[in-house]
C-alpha cells in the first residue's frame, strides 16, 4: 500500500528501528525490493535520485513505483532522492511520490534554508513528506565526483530543522556516497548531539559499506532512514554475472528473474540489519 514516508517514520521512532530506502532504477529493481519487504513484513521506501533519471526517466520509472506501491503488501513511500531543481520536485510530487527531498547541502545555509522552506510549501497541497540535507556527504549519488565530506554542525542543524519544519534530516556523520575508499569511521559523537537537538527522524545517506554494527548503532541513535543504493547496484550487476557464470541465462527472462533476485536479496539482507521485519 502506498503511504507517507512520515509515518514509516513515525512508526521507526516509536518501533526502535529504522527504514530503508532502496534506490531503483528499473521494474525488476522494484519487484525485487517490495518481493524482499513482504516476505520480511517490512516497511519500506522505494527512491530514486535526480541524477539518475537520464537512465530512468521520471515520468515513466515513477508512475511504475507508485503502481507497485499501491500493489503491495506492505506500507511502501515513493521517495525522490537528492532532488536539485524544482521542476523535477514538482513532476515527482505530480506522479504521486509521497515524500521529496531538496539537497541544498552545497548552498550557504540561509539559502539551503530558504530553497527548503519553497520546496515544503510546495509539497505542503499534497500532503507529502519533505526531507533535506545539512552538512555535506562525501561522494555523489551517481560516482561522478569525488565531495569531500563536512560534518554537520548539530547546532545549525537544529535551526534548520526548526525554521523550514522538515520531515526528516539528512546528516553528515563522516558518511559518504558509492563505494567507500577506506573503511568509515562514523561520528556518532556528533550524531548523538543532533539526536538531542533535533526532534525530526534523522536520516543517513551513503549506506553502502558500512558495517552491520555501525547500522545498528546509527538507528539506535536517530537515525530512522537508511539509504541504500550503490550496494543495490552492485547486488543487481553481481547476480547477473554469477547468472550468467553459471550457465543459467539462456535468454531475456532468465537476465530479468537475475535482476530480480539480486534486488531482492540486498534488501532482504539490509532490513534485517535495520531490524525492519515484522513492522508491516
Amino acid at each position: 500500500m502506498l503511504v507517507n514516508m512520515k509515518d514509516l517514520l513515525r512508526g521507526a521512532q516509536e518501533g526502535g528501528y529504522a527504514v530503508g530506502s532502496f534506490s531503483v532504477a528499473n521494474m525488476e529493481m522494484v519487484r525485487g525490493v517490495i518481493a524482499a519487504a513482504e516476505e520480511t513484513k517490512a516497511p519500506i521506501i522505494l527512491q530514486i535520485a535526480e541524477v539518475r533519471l537520464n537512465h530512468s526517466p521520471l515520468a515513466l520509472i515513477g508512475p511504475l513505483m507508485v503502481a507497485a506501491a499501491k500493489e503491495a503488501a506492505v506500507p511502501v513511500a515513493v521517495h525522490l532522492d537528492h532532488g536539485l531543481t524544482l521542476p523535477t520536485i514538482k513532476l515527482a510530487l505530480s506522479l504521486g511520490f509521497t515524500s521529496v527531498m531538496f539537497d541544498g547541502s552545497h548552498l550557504p545555509l540561509e539559502e539551503n534554508i530558504a530553497m527548503t522552506r519553497q520546496v515544503a510549501a510546495l509539497a505542503r497541497p499534497y500532503g507529502a513528506a519533505v526531507e533535506a540535507e545539512i552538512g555535506c556527504v562525501g561522494g555523489s549519488e551517481d560516482g561522478s565526483e569525488d565531495i569531500a565530506m563536512r560534518c554537520t554542525d548539530p547546532a545549525q542543524a537544529e535551526r534548520f530543522a526548526r525554521e523550514t519544519g522538515v520531515d526528516a534530516l539528512a546528516v553528515a556523520i563522516g558518511n559518504a556516497h558509492g563505494n567507500y575508499k577506506d573503511t568509515p569511521h562514523l561520528r556518532f559523537d556528533i550524531l548523538e548531539r543532533i539526536r538531542d537537538l533535533v526532534e525530526v527522524p534523522l536520516v543517513l545517506h551513503g549506506g553502502t559499506g558500512i558495517l552491520p554494527e555501525e547500522f545498528v548503532r546509527c538507528y539506535k541513535t536517530g537515525i530512522k532512514k537508511i539509504n541504500i543504493a550503490t550496494a543495490t547496484f552492485d547486488a543487481v550487476e553481481r547476480s547477473v554475472r554469477e547468472a550468467y557464470a553459471a550457465g543459467e541465462i539462456k535468454g531475456y527472462y532468465d537476465l530479468h528473474s537475475a535482476e530480480i533476485r539480486g534486488a531482492y536479496e540486498n534488501a532482504k539482507k539490509h532490513i534485517e540489519i535495520f531490524a525492519t521485519g515484522g513492522h508491516a
